[in-house]
């Protein structure tokens, strides 16, 4: 695989932020969940110069955190390096803003070059009896077909693009496949799909490389709604280093890109 210079554009995430409702802007902090999908790449993730997560693993989900708004520097160096030496694999600048729930996916663009996509994450009230599934293709990989229960629900989903989808609750199999053929490229997997929940499941790896995978995350508490911040099923962290670095899935950049650098690792 071939590292290189690479820049995250998040029109789409400050967008949404612009849209949001006014209630939701007034907020003080934010909500992210970070997913990591590049394969092979253990990371440390450095905050304003301090480790805030440590050997965080490709397949792995972090969050929900809740987010100060500000400035600050997140970096990410191979696992295991001394605090704060060598040569980052990726770094950004981030400014905090209020109000939103996202995601923030690290992952392999359709030819297989590692980047790094903001996804809204959609936590409107779920109608009774329903669940929302949100399909993530954030793989190296051509358009796909998602099946549930061997029926096409999604066609033609390309990297990096999402489909969402409201279901009725309770528990499904569902499979990727290319899209238009029955070649199955994913799964089944079983999906566990409470009422008044949204889950977002994305597709990672490469199918070159022969390691695709999924990987998901929960979020709770839509029946209607929330009187509350909705809870969700990722890996939760502690600590103030962490909460900064939630921030780069809510960040808005001069220019409006996030820029950095990734380059393979000494094994």
């Amino acid at each position: 695989m071939r590292w290189k210079t690479i820049a995250a554009v998040l029109c789409g995430a400050s967008c949404a932020l612009a849209l949001a409702p006014a209630a939701a802007a007034a907020q003080t902090a934010g909500t992210a969940y970070v997913v990591h999908g590049i394969p092979d790449t253990p990371v440390d993730v450095y905050v304003d110069g301090q480790r805030a997560i440590d050997d965080f693993q490709p397949g792995t989900v972090q969050g929900p955190v809740q987010l100060p708004p500000g400035p600050h520097e997140v970096t990410l160096y191979a696992a295991n390096t001394p605090d704060n030496s060598g040569t980052p694999l990726l770094r950004a600048d981030a400014d905090v803003q209020a109000g939103a729930n996202l995601s923030l996916v690290a992952h392999l663009t359709v030819d297989g070059e590692p980047t790094i996509t903001p996804f809204a994450n959609d936590v409107a009230p779920v109608p009774a009896g329903e669940a929302r599934l949100v399909v993530r293709h954030t793989a190296a990989a051509p358009a796909v077909d998602v099946r549930a229960g061997g029926q096409p629900v999604v066609t033609g989903l390309t990297n990096p693009n999402q489909r969402a989808l409201e279901v009725p609750s309770g528990t499904v199999s569902a499979d990727v496949t290319l899209a238009g053929t029955d070649q199955v490229v994913l799964g089944p997997a079983n999906l566990n799909l409470s009422e008044g929940t949204a889950t977002f499941v994305h597709a990672i790896g490469s199918a070159s490389e022969g390691n695709l995978s999924l990987v998901s995350f929960t979020i709770s508490g839509l029946h209607s709604a929330p009187s509350g911040v909705p809870a969700g099923s990722g890996t939760p962290a502690s600590g103030a280093p962490w909460a900064a670095l939630g921030a780069v899935g809510l960040l808005v950049l001069a220019g409006g890109a996030m820029a950095g650098r990734l380059r393979r690792s000494p094994r």
